[in-house]
C-alpha cells in the first residue's frame, strides 16, 4: 500500500496534469473500494451521504466521527483520499488549524474549508473572517509535514447569494493566503466555470451536477481541474433503493433484481481494496 506521502503526491499531480480529472464521492467503505476498483484515481467524502447513512443531514454529524470516517476510508484503499470538511467544526482560526491538523493524521491527503456560517438567515462569513479562517487552514496544512491539498470553498451559490463577482472575490482572496484549489459549489453554466478560471491561477473544482448537460470534456475545456459529484451518487443509490422498495409494496413485483449489481460488486470492491493492487 502506498504511503499518505506517495498518495499525497498523486493527488497533487493529478492537479497539475493538462485536462481534468473526475474525483468521486463514496459514502462508506464499500462504495469507496468499489469506485477505487472502477479505476478513479482519486476519491472524496461527501459529508451529506456520510451522514445520511447515520440518518443525519448535512453539518450534522460531530467532527470526531467524520475524523473516524475519513481514516477508515483513507485506509480501505490505496489511492488518494481528500474530505469534506464543511466549516472544519470550529469558529475560530486556531479551531479550523486543530481540525485540519487532526485530518493530515487520519491518512487523507486533504480537505476542504467553506465560508457557510451555519446561519441560514445569514449563511456566508463576512470576507475578512473567511479568509483569516482558511488563512489558519493553509497553515495547518504546510505542517503535516507532506503534500497535504487545502480546498478553499466559497459557498455564496449554494445559499441564494447568486453573486459571481463576489464568489470570485472570495476565491481570489483564498487564493493570496495559499489555498491549494478553489471551489465554488453552485456554477451552473460553463461560462460561469470559465469566469473563475479566468480569475484565478489555482486549479479549480467544480461541482458538476449543477453544470447541466455538460460533459466532463467540455468543464475541463472550461478550465475546470476538478469534477467532483457531491453526495450525487449516494442519492442516486439510494433512489434506485426507494424505487425498488417501493415496486414491492406497491406492485408486489420485484423486477429491480435483474437491474442489481451482482458479481461486478463483488469484482470492484476487492480490485479497489487496500494492498490487493
Amino acid at each position: 500500500m502506498p504511503s499518505q506521502a506517495e498518495k499525497a503526491d498523486v493527488f497533487r499531480a493529478l492537479h497539475a496534469r493538462d485536462g481534468a480529472f473526475v474525483i468521486p464521492n463514496p459514502w462508506d467503505i464499500g462504495s469507496a473500494q468499489v469506485f477505487a476498483g472502477m479505476g478513479f484515481q482519486a476519491l472524496a467524502t461527501t459529508s451529506s451521504g456520510f451522514g445520511g447513512t447515520l440518518g443525519l443531514g448535512d453539518y450534522e454529524v460531530p467532527r470526531d466521527d467524520v475524523l473516524a470516517h475519513c481514516k477508515a476510508l483513507a485506509q480501505a484503499v490505496d489511492l488518494p483520499v481528500s474530505a469534506d470538511l464543511e466549516g472544519c467544526f470550529a469558529d475560530t482560526p486556531d479551531g479550523v488549524a486543530e481540525t485540519v491538523k487532526l485530518a493530515a493524521e487520519t491518512g487523507l491527503v486533504g480537505c476542504s474549508i467553506e465560508d457557510f456560517s451555519g446561519n441560514v438567515d445569514d449563511p456566508i462569513l463576512p470576507m475578512d473572517v473567511a479568509v483569516e479562517r482558511t488563512k489558519a487552514a493553509v497553515e495547518a496544512a504546510r505542517g503535516a509535514g507532506f503534500a497535504f491539498t487545502l480546498t478553499a470553498r466559497a459557498e455564496n451559490l449554494l445559499n441564494g447569494r447568486n453573486d459571481l463577482e463576489d464568489t470570485i472575490k472570495r476565491l481570489q482572496a483564498f487564493e493570496e493566503v495559499g489555498a491549494d484549489v478553489l471551489y465554488a459549489p453552485g456554477l451552473r453554466t460553463l461560462d460561469e466555470v470559465r469566469a473563475v478560471a479566468e480569475a484565478v491561477t489555482k486549479p479549480i473544482n467544480v461541482l458538476n451536477v449543477f453544470v447541466r448537460d455538460a460533459s466532463v470534456a467540455q468543464l475541463a475545456e472550461a478550465g475546470a481541474t476538478r469534477i467532483s459529484l457531491g453526495g450525487a451518487l449516494y442519492r442516486a443509490a439510494m433512489g434506485e433503493a426507494i424505487r425498488s422498495a417501493q415496486e414491492l409494496l406497491d406492485d408486489g413485483t420485484h423486477t429491480f433484481a435483474m437491474r442489481a449489481a451482482r458479481g461486478e460488486l463483488g469484482e470492484f470492491m476487492s480490485a479497489g481494496s487496500a494492498g490487493d493492487k
